[in-house]
C-alpha cells in the first residue's frame, strides 16, 4: 500500500512538472490553479505517507532517507504556498521533481534511526527550527541557481529572457536576498537552541555539525554583509550561496550518509 501510494504521489508531482515545462519553452501563460491543486493532492499523500515512515512504531524513524524527504516536502510545500504569489515556474519542477524522487526512495529503501522527541520537546524544536532553516536556505540555493541562469540569458541575447512566466532579474535577486535573510535568522535560531538544549553538540560524532553549522552562517552573514554594505551581486552571490547550502548539507546529512548507506551497504 505504501508503494502504490508513493507511486501515486510521485506520478501527481509529475503531471505538475508536465504542466509548467510547456510555458518555460513558450510564452504561453502557465495556469496556477491546476498546477497548485495537483501539487496539492501531491502533497497531502507526501505528508500521509511520512506520517508512516517518521511515526509508525515507538518513537520517531528519522533515517536519512526519511529527513531527505521531509525536508523535499517542506520545501515542496513553501513554494506551492506562494505559487498565487511569486512567479516560481523555474524552480518548482526542481523542487516536485526532489520531492518525487526522495519519497519513492524513503519508501522503497526503508531504514531506521530511531529517536523519542516526545520526552525532549526541547531538542524537538532545535530540529524543527534546523530543518526550516535549511529547507528556507535550499530554496534561497534554487533563487542563486535562478539569477545565474537569468544573468546567463541576458548576456547572450536568448529569447527565453522575455518569457512572461520568468521572473525579471533584479526581482530574482531581491526575492533571493529576502529568503536568505529569513533563512539566516532561522539558522541562527537553530545555533542558539542547540547550545541551549542540546547537551552533547559538541560530543565526538557530532561535533562537525555545529561547526559546519557555524561555518555556514558565516558565510552567510559574510553574503548578507556584502550585498547590503558593498553591493555584491552576480556570479560572486552565486557562489557563496552554493558554498553555505554545501557546508549545510554536510552538517546534516554527511555523517549520517555515510553511517546509514556507505557502511550500511558493506
Amino acid at each position: 500500500m505504501e508503494i502504490l501510494t508513493a507511486l501515486l504521489a510521485s506520478l501527481l508531482y509529475l503531471a505538475a512538472i508536465l504542466q509548467i515545462i510547456p510555458g518555460l519553452s513558450s510564452n504561453n501563460q502557465i495556469s496556477a490553479k491546476p498546477v497548485f491543486f495537483t501539487a496539492l493532492a501531491a502533497l497531502a499523500l507526501h505528508a500521509y505517507l511520512l506520517k508512516d515512515l517518521i511515526l509508525s512504531g515507538s518513537g520517531q524513524n528519522l533515517s536519512m532517507l526519511n529527513v531527505a524527504s521531509l525536508v523535499s516536502f517542506i520545501i515542496a510545500m513553501m513554494t506551492t504556498g506562494l505559487i498565487f504569489r511569486l512567479r516560481l515556474w523555474f524552480l518548482l519542477p526542481v523542487v516536485y521533481a526532489f520531492a518525487g524522487l526522495n519519497l519513492a526512495s524513503a519508501t522503497l529503501l526503508p531504514g531506521a534511526f530511531i529517536t523519542h522527541l516526545e520526552s525532549h520537546p526541547e531538542v524537538l524544536l532545535h530540529i524543527s527550527l534546523a530543518l526550516f532553516s535549511y529547507s528556507t536556505l535550499m530554496i534561497a540555493t534554487l533563487y542563486a541557481l535562478q539569477l545565474a541562469w537569468l544573468d546567463y540569458q541576458l548576456k547572450h541575447k536568448k529569447r527565453q529572457v522575455i518569457n512572461h512566466n520568468v521572473p525579471p532579474l533584479m526581482m530574482v535577486e531581491r526575492q533571493l536576498f529576502n529568503i536568505i535573510l529569513v533563512g539566516q535568522v532561522l539558522l541562527t535560531l537553530t545555533l542558539i537552541s542547540g547550545f541551549v538544549f542540546v547537551d552533547d553538540m559538541f560530543a565526538q560524532g557530532k561535533a562537525h555539525k555545529a561547526f559546519l553549522s557555524m561555518a555556514a552562517w558565516g558565510v552567510y552573514g559574510v553574503l548578507l554583509w556584502g550585498h547590503y554594505q558593498s553591493g555584491w551581486r552576480g556570479r560572486r552571490v552565486v557562489w557563496f550561496s552554493i558554498v553555505g547550502a554545501f557546508l549545510l548539507t554536510l552538517a546534516y546529512f554527511g555523517s549520517r550518509f555515510v553511517r546509514e548507506i556507505l557502511i550500511a551497504g558493506y
